[in-house]
């Protein structure tokens, strides 16, 4: 018999996505203070922790700086799989927490249109690379707006501001002396869009990635003179070792350095399907020294003819990069060096997470086993999906799914512990209060133990989320969940609920969650959702922030 994901109290979307979305007008809830202070001297270092500036730039944080987050421009070769979705799910994670610290959050994020492979592609569909890429990138929207992704910007590089903005970069680069012409002749990986060293390639030429062999090519290109960065780049590597993170991926990334750096070539003179180079147009420009600046592009907005110093005073420098380790060389090694080129602050942080693999083995088409991100929502529910990549992958390294132990998680964690702890309070709320209560919201929670156990558990959170570690930060919030059942099985409620007058009085102070209401609170569960909200806001911070409503059906019949 298959097994079924108990869904009793089920909890649908995140409530703080409604809030983020301005055509959606929802009743909000004001507290007297917030559920997490910015002001704090620990908050106001993790803010100007690892910065980096390029020389006579810029880059301190201050209190009124937006946090800018990205994730990778995604590449439409093809659909969106699951590890997109992952990095796009923790990227929202962060983002509602650095939005529930009350700082401006810009979330970026977006697709990758250009270059051979999406013209290849686009031709087996017999379709052209525009209209393709037309396709698959309102396919990754799609996606994101299933999984509830509250993104700020969507940055296609296709767009024609994008264009103007890679123009103009480049012309800096060049006038800096750093691009020059050169014959080039060496094994390309057509899937990664790269040329390899033969010591990186497997046998027979193969690449260690895509397990193809690469093709010898022979062009007269553009180069980038990296090398002329190395000795800079170690010194921030040095200096801010919080620059790439886990600390892991730094060392591979100093090991990369260490070894000596090539220039590399920025132009294809065989590839149609791209940005004209500005001063050459018979090549374009190399699909990573344009995607890369789609960061920077996304904060143009609609100006017709953007600036490239313009844009850069929008928002940039960004506050996190997250992406795979698949693409950490790109980000952690090439772009800091083009930035630097251009006179630009580098990005504060770059993290790289691990891959996904599926009942412990590598997902591919070739072994039938890929993980359709569509097929897991439609399943199983956005709330259900986000919490589970969250969870149960530390953020850094590989993480494996099965769906055995997808529907255990979700069931022992959400319908048990938290939907469990709603589904008895909101119960007791609505049978013996009416859904109105009585209570002085200053007062009701003082020297209660819970409440100190369920703030020590909010500062624990929060300093798990500073640092990144999201499966950590839930635990301590499953802790409150499960804290919070435990206290209401000592002191039972309904009992005293039934012995009336003192003794039901008192049935409402044993919930703590109670004292966030207002001196007199009453709600149309129907209608609003804020007595949800009022109830759990206190202590389910934002890992998915699951606990906006909860299905109808379950508490308003």
């Amino acid at each position: 018999m298959a097994a079924r994901i108990s869904c009793g109290a089920w909890l649908a979307r995140p409530w703080h996505a409604v809030a983020s979305r301005p055509s959606i007008s929802k009743p909000r809830l004001q507290f007297r203070h917030a559920l997490f202070s910015s002001s704090s001297p620990s908050s106001s270092a993790a803010a100007t922790r690892g910065a980096v500036c390029c020389a006579g730039s810029s880059n301190g944080a201050s209190e009124t700086d937006p946090f800018v987050l990205t994730t990778p421009l995604y590449y439409v070769n093809a659909p969106p799989h699951m590890g997109s979705a992952y990095t796009t799910i923790a990227a929202d994670a962060i983002a509602r927490f650095q939005r529930l610290l009350g700082k401006k959050v810009i979330f970026i994020t977006g697709t990758d249109e250009h270059g051979e492979k999406i013209a290849t592609a686009a031709s087996a569909c017999g379709s052209s690379p525009r209209e393709h890429c037309d396709v698959i990138s309102q396919a990754y929207k799609a996606l994101w707006k299933d999984l509830d992704i509250a993104y700020d910007r969507f940055i296609r590089t296709t767009d024609t501001k994008h264009e103007a903005i890679v123009k103009q970069f480049y012309s800096r680069v060049l006038e800096n002396g750093d691009i020059y012409r050169a014959d080039y002749e060496g094994l390309y990986c057509i899937n990664c869009e790269e040329y390899k060293d033969e010591k990186d390639l497997l046998d027979n030429n193969c690449c260690p990635m895509h397990l193809k062999p690469c093709v010898r090519r022979k062009e007269d290109n553009y180069f980038f003179a990296l090398s002329k960065y190395q000795k800079s780049l170690e010194e921030i590597l040095e200096e801010n070792p919080e620059f790439i993170q886990p600390p892991f991926r730094l060392n591979e990334v100093q090991s990369w350095i260490r070894s000596g750096l090539k220039d590399f070539s920025i132009s294809r003179a065989s590839v149609d399907w791209g940005i004209p180079v500005p001063n050459d147009k018979k090549q374009t420009i190399y699909v990573w020294f344009d995607a890369l600046l789609g960061y920077i592009s996304a904060f143009s907005g609609e100006n017709k003819q953007p600036d490239l110093q313009d844009t850069v005073s929008l928002g940039w420098p960004a506050s996190l990069h997250l992406i795979g380790k698949d693409i950490l060389r790109f980000h952690a090694v090439y772009w800091p060096a083009m930035l630097m080129s251009a006179g630009l602050s580098l990005p504060k942080k770059v993290f790289g997470h691990g891959f996904l693999t599926k009942d412990g083995m590598k997902m591919g088409k070739s072994l039938g086993n890929t993980l359709e991100p569509n097929d897991l929502v439609h399943r199983f529910g956005s709330d259900a999906v986000r919490y589970f990549f969250v969870r149960e992958v530390e953020f850094g390294s590989d993480g494996d799914y099965s769906e055995d132990r997808f529907i255990n998680t979700v069931n022992a964690h959400l319908a048990n512990t938290i939907g469990n702890l709603l589904n008895r309070t909101l119960g007791l709320l609505r049978k013996n209060c009416k859904s109105t209560l009585v209570v002085d919201s200053s007062t009701a929670a003082d020297g209660n133990a819970f409440k100190d156990t369920v703030e020590m558990l909010v500062g624990k959170a929060r300093v798990h989320y500073e640092n990144l570690s999201l499966s950590t930060a839930c635990e301590a919030v499953l802790e409150i969940g499960s804290s919070g059942n435990s206290y209401i099985d000592e002191r039972a409620p309904w009992s005293l609920f039934k012995q009336g007058g003192a003794a039901s009085e008192a049935a409402a102070k044993v919930k703590p969650f109670w004292s966030l209401l207002p001196r007199k609170f009453s709600a149309n569960i129907r209608q609003f959702n804020t007595v949800i909200a009022a109830l759990t806001m206190h202590f389910f911070v934002p890992i998915l922030e699951l606990l906006r409503r909860i299905r109808n059906s379950n508490f308003c019949s």
